[in-house]
Order: structure tokens, then sequence, then C-alpha cells
């Protein structure tokens, strides 16, 4: 080994830091562990006796495309059947605006990798999800922090920052958000406070990436139109994924954006991994080519609506009055705010020892530092006995420390 490995590494790996949910990971084999942290999907949900079939299908009609590289753009195929699942919801969309990655994880990386220099500003929620900081962060992006409420981020806050920056001839390189069922408050941006941040885009000819992976997990309240639907002139760049929905382990997502800015993501895709598995794209493809995704998202919605009203009424059962929590009406996180005195990073491994439950400490997702008093917590992966015995254990555990300033 050389001597100095830190004089060798470049300047965005100096600034990398591991994911503190990915961490947590380590204790999942811990016997009795009860985990609120990760964001996966229950078990159940995957459509192992459909996938099976059509797995041998491919293997048997179509091994030499599905083995084969692919195009960096992705599976036509696929491509087209997302493209066509979207007009059927009124998203107007074509093939050209519309390329796969390796999930909205790489997505992430890539538009990081080909807008932002060290030092350029990004605006992201305050708090927002920890993949996307990351990201950014590892290209030296300068995150300005949005605070948010129960309707999303705050649009004259924001323009503030924006006037701040015109004023020396600056603007963000974009703006992230999560509009529905926001990862991790669980908060989704109303119509209204859509259309205002998106006037801002406008005025201010700023981009926004729409980070959408939980939409269609919607258990209660009204559907909102995508930012990317409300647009309508390119200055939205919309993710979205299969993992909350079909298969994480399929490592599938897309990016649907302007075919300009599709061609910059799809140089710099060349550059990382040349395409996503031909493989699990053929097979994601003909799996809703036989029409088998809604009904499955249909199952997966009243399965984790079930999870989420039951986790809810633990948390009013269990937990102590000076611990509050955001009401999602979809996705699978919730937001738990402590008294400020307390750490919930400092707290955690205490919890883990003491209770066996683990949940995410909020500054995690804190661009600014803040949000130590706070945590993220999961409610699809347990079963419901899982979730009530574990939010009683936490419980216990917050009740304890209370008094410990």
């Amino acid at each position: 080994m050389i001597t100095d490995l830190q004089d060798v590494l470049s300047t965005n790996v100096k600034g990398m830091k591991r994911s503190a949910i990915r961490e947590l990971l380590k204790y999942l084999g811990t016997p009795g562990l009860i985990s609120f942290s990760g964001g996966f999907p229950s078990p159940v949900t995957f459509p192992t006796v459909d996938l099976k079939e059509i797995m041998i299908k491919v293997m048997d009609t179509e091994a030499a495309q599905a083995l084969q590289y692919g195009a960096t753009e992705g599976d036509n195929l696929l491509r087209t059947q997302l493209v066509e699942r979207y007009n059927s919801q009124g998203i107007d969309m074509k093939l050209e605006n519309l390329i796969i990655t390796t999930a909205s994880q790489q997505a992430l990386d890539l538009i990081a990798k080909i807008f932002i220099d060290r030092g350029d500003s990004v605006f992201v929620g305050l708090p927002s999800y920890l993949g996307g900081l990351s990201a950014f962060n590892s290209y030296g992006a300068k995150m300005i922090g949005i605070p948010m409420d129960d309707e999303g981020e705050d649009p004259e806050f924001m323009e503030n920052e924006l006037k701040k920056l015109a004023a020396i001839g600056k603007k963000p390189k974009f703006i992230y958000l999560i509009p529905d069922f926001q990862n991790p408050a669980g908060v989704t941006m109303t119509e209204k406070r859509r259309k205002e941040i998106l006037a801002l885009a406008h005025k201010y000819d700023v981009l926004i990436i729409e980070d959408s992976p939980y939409r269609e997990l919607r258990y209660e309240g009204k559907t909102q139109k995508t930012m990317y639907e409300l647009d309508g002139t390119g200055h939205v760049i919309m993710l979205g994924t299969f993992s909350k929905i079909f298969c994480p382990g399929f490592r599938i997502g897309w990016v649907a954006a302007h075919p300009d800015v599709l061609d910059k993501i799809v140089v710099a895709k060349q550059a990382t991994d040349l395409c996503t598995p031909p493989f699990t794209q053929r097979i994601a493809a003909r799996y809703l080519e036989k029409g088998l995704l809604d009904p499955k998202i249909e199952d997966i919605r009243k399965l984790y609506s079930t999870k989420q009203k039951g986790f809810l009424k633990a948390l009013d059962k269990y937990m102590p009055e000076e611990i509050t929590w955001t009401k999602p009406e979809g996705g699978l996180f919730m937001m738990a705010n402590a008294p400020e005195y307390m750490d919930t990073g400092a707290l955690l491994m205490d919890c883990i020892k003491e209770q066996k439950v683990a949940y995410v400490a909020g500054t995690s997702f804190f661009c600014d530092g803040g949000g130590k008093n706070t945590m993220r917590l999961n409610f699809s992966y347990e079963t419901l006995e899982k979730n009530d015995e574990g939010v009683k254990r936490l419980g216990d555990f917050f009740k304890s420390h209370l008094t410990k300033k």
C-alpha cells in the first residue's frame, strides 16, 4: 500500500461520507432488532411467481438480446411501456423524453455530474433525501436549505435566496424537490405550492429536479399533478423508479426531461456503466406488457395503508406527548420530532442496545447540520405486529430519556 492514500485521493472523494442509513443496515441481523431505519419495501410484495415465469420465457426466447450489451438510453420496449403509462395518466410524454438509469440514485449522481461544479449553489429542502444530498455533496455543491411546512418548501424563503444570488449575478444550478410523500418528512406539496415554485423557476430560469419514487403509493387524500405535468416548458427533470413499487433489486429507474438534457445524461452514463442491465429491463418490460404492474401496486397500497394507519395508531398510544410526528398520506416514511434538547443521533446506539429498535437520526437529512432532535421512521418493511411492538419500545426508550438533558 502507498504511504499516503489521502495525498492521491480526489477532492470529490474527500468530501464523500458513508450513508448513515447503509451503516445502520449492519445491525439488521441483530437477533430481535426491529428496524424503522431503511426504506425497504416489504418482501411479501415481490411478485416472485410471475417473475419466475417471465424470466424463464425471456431466457427461452430472448436470451441473445437480454444477455447482451444494450443501448445507453435503455430497452426500447421498457421505455415505450413507461411512456404509454405516463400518457394514460394524463402526463404528456414521448420516447425522446425518457431514458432508463440504474435506479434513481444513479440519475441523481449523473445530474450532479453534468450540472455541478465545485461551489455551485443547489436548493434542497430542510430536510431532504440523504441520497440526493450525498450525490450533490460529492461534486462540491453548496447546498442552500429551504424550510418546509405542511404544504412543502417555502416559496417566499426560496425567492429571497434567489434574489440574493441574482444580486451577485448567480443562480442555483437547480432546485431539488420530492413533492409526493417527501423523504424523510412524508409531506406532500400542494398543487398551489407546486405552481408557486414553478413560477419562481420560470421567473429566474432555474431547473427543477422532481424526484418521484413514491407518487403511486397514496393511501388517502387527492393525487396531485406532477410538477413535470404542470410545467410544460422543459424546466422540470422528473425521476422515477421501480424500487418502491416493483423490485428494488432490479435497480431500474428513469429520467424524464427535455431531449437536450437527456443527451448530456446519456453521455455521462456512458462513462459510468454503459447501460443499465438489459436482462432486468426486459423482464420488467414483459411484466408491464402483461398488465401486471397496476394490480400489484394496488395490492401494495392496501398493505402499506394498513401499516401506515397501524403505525400512526401505535404512535398515539405509546409515544410520550413531548414527541410529535408528521402524518403522511402515502409513501414509506414519517418524521418524528423530540424536544430540542434531545440529540437523536447521540441516542441511537443506546436505543439499539436497550430496546433493539433502529431509526435514522434526522441530521442526515439536513444540509445545514440541523434536525438533531428529529428522526425518520419507516413503516413499510416490518410486519404489523413488529411495527406495533417497535413503536412501544421506542416510546419506552424516549420516556426514559426525556428528563436526561
